[in-house]
């Protein structure tokens, strides 16, 4: 099991690595203690059998540069194959502001190719290349070195199998036609805006029972301020405070940091200081926040006229094409899909791209009344009217 501690032999290896139609890669990280996440290890292997042509990178190495990594990213003619890659790749995009071209995500080629939805990797290995996975290692400080010897078994075999699961879901792919599927899902994990926060907007995230205008004002202050505070320091957002805390401030509205004492589920070392002062000009700027700038929730959705017995047809003939198609349902069209359509909305991802392939242009002839759906035996069957 070789480790690459210096950026020459790293240098090295991606150099190999261009000379094969693909690598596989993943990463080993914590987050649970800052706002980014950090780069503990990073795995590759290209076309090979059980360990060989796999290393490990040490990204905490002194003086190894991942440039040669990123140059290997950048080289279209060199698939870089992950699984469940949405992670990693932020974590590459942050450091150097590079995504793997071309990108492919064996998570989401299975649920096109019949695997379910969200398909783990390691019923991947067990279903593809029939065998098991030790994940006695899979909750483990990978900052700490040395590694052991079960760690590092563990995190080669994350992409070591990769490249039987890769070939096998290719292979699919291109006997189904729907390797484009595939490329149309993964534009979204290569677009920046995937992995840009506005503070502005992480109000968004936070869950209050209330849509009143003023008090959402307030939210909306806090969670900026939270937001900027916590990527500016590297320290996860609930290290700030939570968002209970976040909910009761916005309730009471403290004026002052004798009044933040008061708070029963403000962190301690929110009541004094930078996030003390932070937290007290937040809600003073969201208090007095004009009437034309207050938030304003999306309550399309509540206006929604949907025609019930619409969508319940709706969700039969998905289930049919689910089940022709072998695509998990939710890839296909999640339930709220199902209901704008039912209300007459068109603009859904469920009318475009492959989806209107495979499910979207049957739902709008169901819509338009030129099919009916007959149940034939345990199936239902389109009928054209």
């Amino acid at each position: 099991m070789k480790t690459i501690t210096t950026t020459d032999e790293l240098e090295t290896f991606c150099q190999e690595a261009a000379q094969h139609p693909y690598v596989t890669v993943d990463t080993e990280f914590l987050r649970e203690r800052t706002y980014f996440s950090k780069l503990c290890l990073v795995q590759l292997a290209y076309p090979g059998k059980d360990n060989e042509n796999a290393v490990l990178v040490d990204p905490l190495a002194d003086g190894l540069s991942l440039e040669p990594l990123y140059a290997l990213f950048r080289n279209e003619s060199v698939v870089k194959v992950f699984h469940a890659a949405r992670q990693d790749l932020e974590i590459f995009w942050v450091d150097a502001q590079v995504f793997p071209t071309p990108l492919f995500d064996t998570q989401v080629a299975a649920m096109v190719c019949g695997f379910g939805e969200q398909v783990g990797y390691e019923t991947l290995v067990r279903k593809i290349v029939k065998q098991g996975l030790d994940k006695t290692s899979r909750f483990t400080d990978w900052s700490r070195r040395p590694l052991s010897d079960a760690q590092k078994t563990y995190a080669l075999a994350d992409v070591t199998h990769l490249r039987q699961i890769y070939e096998h879901l290719a292979a699919e792919l291109k006997r189904t036609e729907r390797s484009h599927w595939v490329a149309e899902e993964l534009q979204v994990l290569t677009d920046p805006a995937t992995y840009e926060i506005n503070p502005r907007d992480a109000w968004r995230r936070v869950k209050t029972r209330t849509n009143s205008g003023k008090f959402l004002a307030v939210v909306r202050e806090l969670a900026a301020f939270r937001e900027t505070y916590a990527k500016t320091n590297n320290v996860p957002r609930n290290r700030v405070f939570k968002d209970d805390a976040l909910v009761e401030l916005a309730s009471t509205k403290p004026r002052s940091a004798s009044d933040l004492g008061n708070s029963r589920l403000l962190l301690r070392e929110a009541r004094k200081g930078a996030i003390a002062d932070g937290i007290l000009e937040a809600i003073a700027k969201g208090v007095a926040c004009r009437a034309s700038d207050l938030p304003q929730v999306d309550k399309s959705r509540e206006k929604m006229q949907v025609n019930p017995a619409l969508a319940d047809l709706l969700r039969v003939l998905l289930k049919a094409k689910t089940e022709a198609s072998g695509v998990a349902a939710k890839l296909i069209a999640p339930s709220a899909d199902l209901d704008a359509i039912a209300a007459g909305q068109r603009n859904v991802p469920a009318l475009n791209g492959w989806r209107l392939e495979v499910f979207g242009e049957d739902a709008l002839r169901l819509c338009n009344g030129e099919i009916a759906l007959a149940a034939k035996g345990q199936s239902v069957k389109v009928v054209t009217l």
